[in-house]
Parts: C-alpha cells; sequence; structure tokens
C-alpha cells in the first residue's frame, strides 16, 4: 500500500511519547513492505536534519516544510476561531507540498498524529462529501479536549479562559474528525470510554496502545544499590503535566523524604526544563540534568521512579520504560491510567502526599517488595507491551475504507 503519514513532529530521533510512538508506526508498516511518505511541519533546521535522518533510516520519503510566525500562528487561531494547537502546527507551504503530491500520486491510505494534522486532509480536498478517495486514520494519541479542559479546571485568571476555549474547539474538531475519518484511536480504553460517551455509534474508534522497544530499555545485569535512595523522573521538562509532577514533589514532599532519608537524591532528566524546573537544581539532593544522550543509566541507577501525576492523559511511556528497566515505580492512578497493571503487585499508586511518603517508606523498608517489582515490571512489559504485539492490527485499520458521510 502507499501510505501518507501527516505527522505533527517529525518523528525522530524518537526521544519523546508522540515521537516515539509514531517512529515505530512508520519502522513497523516499512517492514510490512508498504511505501510510506511523511509529512511534518518543522520549526528549524534541526529538524530538517532529523527528516533527512528519518528518511536514511527507514527509506521513507520525508517533506517538509517551515512554519511561520509562532506568533502569527496564535493570533490566527483568535481571528478565525480555530484551536491555538491547530495553527500550531499549520503551514500552507506544507498542504501545498501534499496537494502537489496529490495531484501525481494517489495513496491508499492517509494516517494522521494528532487532531492538528486533521486539516490537511480537510483543505486537500481527501474528505470528499460523495466519495471516499482513499482510506483516513486519525491517531488521536490523547484525548486533547479532556487534557485542556484539566489544564482550566486547575488554572485560575486569563489562562483558564485561554484552556477552557481550547478545550471547547478541540472538542469540537474531535467529533468533526470522527465523522470524516474511517476510523481513529487513542493510546487507552479509557480514552475510548471518555470520547465514546459524546457519540451515538462508536464503532470507528478503537485502542492502538503504546509499546516499548525492549532492546532499548531492559533490566540492568547487576542492578545499582546505592546506600541512600535516588529517585527518579524522566521526560520533556516545560511539558505542563511533567512540570506539574515534579513541582508537586518537590515542594510538597521533597522536605519530608530528606527528613526521613537524609543523603537521599532526586535525578530530573529530560530535555527543554522550565525555568521553574532548572530552579529546583538549587535545591538539596535535586539534580536537573537538561537533555541527555542516553537515558538507560539513568534507569539502573536509580531505587524508585517516581511519577505523581496529576494532570495527564493516556499511557506513560515513561512509566512503561521505568517498568521495563525493573525499576520500581510509584505513581498515581491517573499515572497508572490504560497500562495493564496490578497495583501492589507491577506498582504502587498514590493519591496524596501522605501516600506517597507512605508508599515510599513501604517499598524501601521491603526488600521482598523491591524484588516483586523490579521482577514483575519488565514481564509485564514483555507480554503486553512489544511493539509487534499492540501495533498487529494496523494493516487492517488501514484498509477500512468507507463511503464518505461528510
Amino acid at each position: 500500500m502507499k501510505i501518507f503519514y501527516l505527522a505533527h513532529r517529525v518523528p525522530y530521533p524518537a526521544d519523546k511519547g508522540e515521537k516515539i510512538r509514531t517512529f515505530h508506526q512508520i519502522n513497523y508498516l516499512v517492514e510490512q513492505g508498504h511505501q510510506l511518505t511523511v509529512f511534518a511541519p518543522v520549526e528549524d533546521a534541526a529538524e530538517v536534519g532529523f527528516a533527512k535522518d528519518l528518511q536514511a533510516k527507514l527509506g521513507v520519503n520525508v517533506v517538509t516544510a517551515p512554519l511561520g510566525s509562532a506568533l502569527w500562528r496564535k493570533l490566527s487561531a483568535v481571528l478565525t476561531g480555530q484551536p491555538v494547537s491547530q495553527t500550531h502546527f499549520f503551514c500552507p507551504a506544507l498542504l501545498a507540498l501534499l496537494q502537489q503530491q496529490l495531484q501525481t500520486e494517489q495513496p491508499d491510505a492517509v494516517v494522521c498524529t494528532s487532531s492538528a494534522m486533521a486539516v490537511y486532509v480537510q483543505r486537500a480536498g481527501l474528505v470528499s462529501p460523495t466519495k471516499r478517495l482513499c482510506t483516513l486514520l486519525m491517531d488521536f494519541m490523547d484525548l486533547d479536549s479532556d487534557k485542556w479542559q484539566q489544564y482550566a479546571a486547575n488554572s485560575r485568571g486569563p489562562m483558564r479562559w485561554v484552556y477552557q476555549r481550547e478545550a471547547r474547539l478541540v472538542a469540537k474538531a474531535e467529533l468533526q474528525i470522527y465523522q470524516q475519518f474511517d476510523h481513529c484511536f487513542f493510546i487507552s480504553d479509557n480514552e475510548v470510554q471518555l470520547f465514546a460517551k459524546q457519540l451515538a455509534d462508536a464503532s470507528k474508534v478503537s485502542v492502538l496502545a503504546n509499546g516499548l522497544d525492549t532492546k532499548t530499555f531492559y533490566p540492568a545485569s547487576s542492578p545499582a544499590r546505592p546506600q541512600a535512595p535516588v529517585f527518579l523522573f524522566t521526560g520533556v521538562m516545560n511539558y505542563k503535566p511533567n512540570e506539574d509532577a515534579v513541582l508537586w514533589f518537590v515542594q510538597s514532599m521533597w522536605q519530608q523524604v530528606l527528613a526521613n532519608y537524609p543523603a537521599a537524591r532526586f535525578i530530573i532528566a529530560g530535555m527543554q526544563p522550565s525555568s521553574r524546573i532548572v530552579q529546583l537544581g538549587k535545591v538539596a539532593g535535586i539534580e536537573v540534568t537538561g537533555y541527555v544522550d542516553d537515558i538507560l543509566p539513568y534507569y539502573h541507577q536509580a531505587s524508585i521512579f517516581i511519577a505523581p501525576f496529576r494532570l495527564a492523559r493516556g499511557v506513560q511511556n515513561k512509566i512503561l520504560q521505568a517498568m521495563a528497566c525493573g525499576l520500581p515505580v510509584i505513581t498515581t492512578p491517573l499515572g497508572a491510567e490504560g497500562i495493564a497493571c496490578k497495583p501492589g503487585e507491577h506498582l504502587l499508586t498514590a493519591t496524596t502526599e501522605a501516600d506517597f511518603i507512605a508508599c515510599i517508606e513501604q517499598l524501601l523498608d521491603s526488600p521482598r517488595l523491591q524484588l516483586a517489582l523490579q521482577t514483575n515490571g519488565p514481564e509485564l512489559i514483555r507480554q503486553h507491551y512489544s511493539w509487534d504485539g499492540v501495533l498487529q492490527n494496523l494493516p487492517a485499520l488501514l484498509q477500512q475504507r468507507q463511503e464518505a458521510s461528510a
């Protein structure tokens, strides 16, 4: 099949959640013998280089075009009544390149990664009012409208209005996409069920879970046993849910952790730390690394992966990675959402500050519990989260062309 992938970011290097997910989908389809062309907007020269690297690594055609002024993209959303997250990734030059490609090449299927990319399909004329020209799939990944609503609920002043506006407009766009596309999928069943509540017929939505490359993330051959506990959090550190989780842990729990374990360390390893995260590096026992070339040694050297998410949607790749590495995880029920795990068997869950402190003490005081999590976590990943396993239904979805009803 000829497949066009419309990605909101160049999915290479595969170093953050949505890029990892899209990269492995593309890699899987290439290995299945399909011919792929990837379209993606870019913001700088580095991303152009990444596109060339992706093309060389997977043998796919990668088409890019530069995004315009970020300020103008935001203003255009306000002036045209569109979601900011849609205009943020819209590039007229990329749309023109897509339209040009469609004049000489008709794909069998088009896959969009995130609702923001649907506008390209709509403006390129692929959504026909009479006849479906090719199979259209939407990888929503997360239910973004709900994410923005969470942001609104946890904000005040003008930003509360901004997030409420985004939630409302994205929700409207999600429903329109569902009507126009042949099939849509989310990372977790919780997302599917939440979205399905808005639909009269939910037959075109399903789960396409995140997987994990167990050749990249695996337990240490000789696990480090630091004398004092080492806590770890990884991720893109200017992303609001990650920033909120880390700030809550440090501001509400870290002093109690230090009172119990004076030599404890907390490592925040991830690219693009916000100014608030950078400031945490001045707190006793805390290290903010910024971007690291190889995250695996951090998983191998830590004692506990701490993930106190209060804002989140979908499956957290970082938790899957920690479990694959045999690193015990303590997270909120929201952080464990969508993962086929049993609290107490594969990870520990906590809701309040006191719960987290209790879980930390329970884990550090019980070598038996530590061993159970170190053993059960990697086994769960092997059984349920290999990429080949989670993507096995994707080829069938690519052939689910239906008569258009838009």
